[in-house]
């Protein structure tokens, strides 16, 4: 028998956290509840979980700063973020400094648990799957999908990739040149349809192109179509050295 998933739920509505417990239990998943930033940062140190559900707002702080100090140390983990407030401003914050989805409150229990294990299969798929390539390289760039980092000829460092910044330059690098719809993108990479209004994907391009930069001739790596969706473009001085 497979073992339930794990989740931590951060928010300081105690109320709402038995709520959602009780639903997610009910739905296969191991829930562990923290009401403030420092409980749930010691709670984390102590066992990283499959996911994590995190509040905007926590008593002891912002839930960014919490999401911020996450993903300097596990860039990898799922989290989608929760927020009473849902304001448009709050939900491009959190997806700028990593999370990778988000709802507002109150949400749909339904929802939730399809986005959360929308998040684990992408996880899972992209740390066990044997029909993932260990590297994928194009002119200048490889790409680790196993381990979410990228690596660019001529810079020795790692770029560090959240689990959905890595999904997505993988989607892209599998058809260079070739423009993808959105909306495929969105199934591709988020495992949803987009909503109405809903900038997801387009904040993770957009921290997809500032931790990849532009090539060495300064053209765009990932170009938007309007009406067309996005694409990789290969370094034109690359395709004409191939010739």
């Amino acid at each position: 028998m497979n073992e339930a998933p794990t989740l931590t739920l951060v928010d300081d509505d105690k109320e709402l956290c038995e709520l959602l417990a009780n639903w997610l239990t009910q739905d296969g998943f191991a829930v562990r509840c923290c009401h403030d930033a420092r409980t749930a940062l010691a709670s984390l140190r102590d066992s990283l979980p499959d996911a994590i559900i995190l509040d905007v707002m926590l008593p002891d702080g912002s839930g960014l700063e919490l999401l911020r100090t996450l993903r300097e140390s596990c860039p990898f983990l799922p989290v989608l973020m929760l927020s009473a407030r849902g304001e448009p401003l709050d939900r491009i914050l959190g997806l700028e400094l990593g999370a990778d989805d988000y709802l507002a409150k109150p949400c749909d229990p339904r929802e939730l648990t399809a986005r959360l294990r929308s998040l684990l299969r992408r996880r899972v798929a992209a740390v066990t799957s044997a029909d993932v390539p260990t590297v994928i390289t194009l002119d200048d760039i490889t790409l680790h999908p196993q381990r979410g980092t990228v690596t660019l000829r001529g810079n020795s460092a790692n770029i560090v990739l959240t689990l959905t910044e890595s999904r997505i330059l993988e989607t892209l690098l599998a058809q260079p040149d070739q423009p993808i719809e959105k909306t495929e993108l969105f199934r591709a990479t988020l495992g949803r349809k987009p909503t109405a209004y809903d900038r997801s994907l387009d904040v993770h391009i957009s921290n997809l192109r500032k931790k990849l930069g532009n090539h060495p001739d300064g053209q765009a790596r990932i170009v938007g179509l309007r009406g067309r969706g996005y694409m990789y473009a290969r370094c034109q001085a690359a395709e004409t050295k191939d010739r």
